[in-house]
């Protein structure tokens, strides 16, 4: 009988999900011209995150993904073969599914906070002055509304601790959260949602209660093509229908994922 996979912790989404080849001046490799594609899961993503770039050790980071450090050389490894393909290749490089639980993104919760409930679906709105805020990236605010029998029986504000649209992402899942209200929102974004399973609701302007009043009854008018129209930087502009090539830095969870190992814990495992 085979030794059951255990799951392997990662601390963060990534902001940036797939890499293509781009075109240089003799016209070689452009990303139509990338007709394979290479995945990396979630966990491969986080060896060469806490290996190459924090610096760790492969001891260290097996014990930050609670994995013995046999894993984490079979993971690397896997993670460094891939990305010399892609890099050598010319293939597109995609970041997807695994074996993982998401730990590290935990939400500030109030003390009252309940669990969900088996019957309740729980939304967030991103949340500024009452209002739903256009540029996910950016948000600093969601309001929670659990919601049973089309009926909102809970509201609460939580502030976010991290910043880009991973980190986001991975507050939402972590606060499981089934759907998502939002404004204008990027690619890169829709990605992280997508692997966190929850649902999007984007385009929507105006009062965020009235918002979560209109899907909890069946009737919210929303725009499922909306994009971010300017760069998720802060260089200005608004929302609306073009392509969005922000992506927010790092993990968005200060110094918790430095040398000390420790991203926090929970989360349950994600095949």
């Amino acid at each position: 009988m085979p030794r059951p996979k255990r799951c392997r912790r990662i601390c963060c989404f990534p902001d940036y999900w797939e890499f293509s080849p781009a075109t240089d001046e003799v016209g070689r490799k452009s990303p139509g011209d990338a007709t394979e594609t290479v995945v990396m899961t979630l966990e491969e993503y986080e060896a060469v995150r806490l290996i190459d770039h924090e610096k760790l050790t492969q001891q260290q980071c097996a014990e930050q993904m609670e994995v013995a450090r046999t894993t984490v050389t079979a993971i690397y490894d896997s993670a460094r073969g891939k990305l010399a393909d892609a890099l050598v290749n010319g293939k597109t490089l995609r970041i997807s599914g695994g074996d993982y639980r998401l730990s590290g993104s935990r939400p500030d919760l109030p003390a009252d906070f309940s669990e969900k409930g088996s019957n309740t679906m729980r939304l967030a709105a991103a949340y500024e002055d009452g209002m739903i805020f256009q540029h996910f990236g950016h948000t600093e605010q969601f309001k929670i509304y659990d919601i049973e029998n089309g009926e909102i029986r809970r509201e609460t504000v939580i502030p976010v601790r991290g910043a880009g649209h991973g980190a986001l992402a991975g507050f939402l899942k972590e606060a499981d959260v089934d759907a998502l209200i939002c404004g204008g929102i990027g690619g890169g974004a829709r990605t992280a949602l997508a692997e966190a399973g929850i649902a999007l609701y984007p385009g929507v302007s105006g009062p965020a209660d009235e918002a979560a009043r209109a899907l909890a009854a069946g009737t919210l008018n929303y725009d499922p093509e909306t994009v971010c129209s300017h760069h998720d930087h802060g260089h200005g502009g608004g929302c609306g229908h073009g392509e969005n090539h922000g992506h927010g830095g790092g993990c968005g969870h200060g110094e918790n994922h430095g040398h000390s190992g420790d991203c926090g814990h929970g989360g349950t495992c994600r095949h």
